[in-house]
């Protein structure tokens, strides 16, 4: 059977399998009268069904792993053909439909059956996977033209289905963004399945929205609806989406059951189906639930407009199959996006406000990551030490999700805690940072810059003094329009394997009158497909042409011109030293 068919060359089963080992498409193929036979891109035989059992008088597992070729396929005397006189291994070879006519296949008796056959590729993001081929006896009958129009017509129509249906399940998976996965369902659906899609969601208030409206020109934001109210459990409202949302069976409807249920709408929500099902001209729809029985995320209208062409129940069990999935993707799309927003606000929340030492003049930025990308452990902090000098950090906790958080918030209170009071270099502070951190915190690594301003707040001259945990190295404007990354003071980054046991290297640096310094997290100069030296070189020429910017300037701007694709957060804290 096909749910036993082997896995690929690879170990790893096609997507298609995949979706053709449910419990639907087992019922079909099983049931199907038609003898059905899946070959793999070597013609070696994957799986048969019943049909193809009988008419060749083999069991299924005794051709399974065989070569099609050369335990089937005979001449008109029954003797062995070349490989290259076989019109299926051609089509293989291709990637191609193909059909024949009058081949001899060897029944399990050893007499010759004649056959007809039919053979379409099973295809998976663009690359074939194998042959499906559908085959009937001839023997007696050679004029049946109408019959072997219907059964390619229903290999065809299979395939299509089953490719259908594997591309929504590896499409959607690629998205934790609701709207986004609704935007890619509705370009898979229309118009392959249908002329128009419509989606609506349940919302945690109890009612439903109407989110997404697909047609034949794509999204059609007019008719979507509003919020309407989820009409109560119960018979009344006998709508469609109605009977789905509150937990019936999914429904089938054509042109005949819209006119015995032309009675005016008893809800709002059943107005808003109704109205659109008059509007795109329906006349036929299947309306399926997004997710399970016991959790119902919403629903998913689909319909037709062309009476020669109705939904049938198959088309329903596929819909059906498919409303599983998306509600399963929402599911997890919401759970994300949940997850998403208490890390970010717990990162923000976390965040102190920042000092305001004498003449220097300090701003930070904290920029999440975009939508549908987790939330980081980047962090800033600045405050002044029990004498009074300021001290600066920047930090990265190793991670993306609500773990890294809650990690960067552990390494701001204990470096905080170890800050105050020590007189020492920051290379100090650092090194006992990183010996208490595998005891007393969840991080397993992380890098930061610690670094202190030294001079008196409010005439200067000023020092900076830092030392860096595997931290991209700051960046140091001066007013005279020089640009200079402070590479010296690198160490290990925290966590890493203790070694030579000597203490972290620190350095200093003069900071001119009027300069400003720029710590910052690596999301600010990483971006996909470009290297670090590029992001170095963007950040120092953008910085430039801001460097006499007001602070709050600065950073807004160098925000703003990142390249598209960042898909991390980024911290940023500026100084700004004052001019004689």
């Amino acid at each position: 059977m096909v749910q036993n068919a082997v896995r690929g060359a690879g170990g790893e089963e096609p997507s298609w399998q995949a979706a053709a080992v449910s419990g639907f498409w087992r019922q079909v193929v099983e049931q199907l009268s038609t003898a059905l036979m899946v070959v793999d891109p070597a013609g070696r035989i994957l799986a048969v069904n019943p049909a193809a059992e009988r008419l060749l008088g083999r069991a299924a597992a005794a051709m399974r792993g065989k070569d099609a070729h050369e335990l089937l396929h005979r001449d008109t005397d029954g003797g062995a053909l070349l490989r290259e006189q076989c019109p299926l291994l051609h089509a293989l070879a291709e990637s191609a439909a193909a059909r024949g006519e009058g081949d001899n296949y060897l029944h399990g008796d050893g007499r010759l059956v004649t056959i007809s056959w039919s053979a379409s590729p099973l295809t998976i993001g663009g690359s074939c996977t194998g042959m499906a081929v559908l085959f009937t006896d001839i023997t007696s009958d050679r004029g049946a033209g109408r019959e072997r129009a219907a059964y390619t017509s229903a290999l065809e129509d299979l395939t299509e289905r089953l490719t259908l249906v594997a591309e929504i399940t590896d499409v959607l998976g690629q998205t934790l963004e609701t709207d986004e996965a609704l935007a890619r369902l509705g370009r898979l659906l229309v118009p392959r399945l249908a002329d128009w899609a419509a989606v609506d969601l349940r919302t945690g208030s109890g009612q439903v929205h109407r989110v997404a409206v697909t047609g034949p020109v794509g999204r059609h934001t007019g008719l979507e609806g509003g919020l309407e109210r989820l009409p109560e459990m119960g018979e009344a409202d006998r709508s469609p989406l109605a009977q789905v949302l509150n937990g019936g069976d999914p429904v089938l409807e054509n042109e005949r059951d819209q006119a015995e249920t032309a009675a005016p709408p008893v809800s709002p929500l059943a107005a808003v189906h109704s109205e659109f099902l008059r509007t795109v001209h329906a006349t036929s729809a299947i309306t399926v639930p997004l997710g399970s029985k016991r959790q119902i995320t919403g629903a998913l209208t689909l319909v037709r407009t062309d009476p020669a062409h109705p939904f049938d129940t198959e088309d329903l069990a596929v819909v059906s199959d498919i409303g599983r999935r998306v509600g399963l993707v929402i599911d997890n799309a919401r759970r994300f996006g949940r997850q998403r927003a208490v890390a970010e606000a717990m990162q923000r929340n976390l965040l102190a406000p920042l000092p305001r030492p004498g003449r220097l003049r300090l701003a930070a930025r904290y920029q999440p990551a975009p939508a549908g990308s987790q939330v980081g452990g980047d962090w800033y902090d600045a405050f002044e030490l029990k004498d009074g000098t300021l001290t600066l950090v920047i930090g990265d906790v190793v991670g993306h999700d609500l773990t890294a958080a809650a990690g960067m918030a552990q390494l701001h209170g204990i470096l905080r805690a170890l800050a105050w009071d020590h007189i020492g270099p920051p290379g100090a502070v650092v090194d006992r940072l990183d010996d208490a951190m595998p005891a007393i915190t969840t991080v397993p690594m992380a890098t930061l810059v610690l670094a202190r301003v030294e001079g008196p707040p409010q005439a200067g001259p000023w020092t900076l003094r830092w030392t860096s945990a595997g931290h991209p190295p700051p960046l140091l404007l001066t007013s005279e329009g020089h640009a200079q990354y402070l590479e010296a003071g690198q160490g290990l980054v925290l966590g890493a394997p203790i070694g030579t046991g000597e203490g972290r290297p620190n350095a200093t640096q003069p900071l001119p009158p009027g300069s400003t310094l720029l710590l910052y997290t690596d999301g600010l100069i990483e971006i996909p497909g470009s290297d670090l030296g590029t992001g170095l070189d963007r950040l120092r020429r953008h910085a430039l042409t801001l460097a006499r910017a007001p602070l709050d300037v600065l950073c807004d701007q160098l925000l703003a011109r990142m390249p598209p694709g960042n898909t991390d957060d980024v911290a940023l804290l500026a100084l700004r030293l004052p001019t004689p």
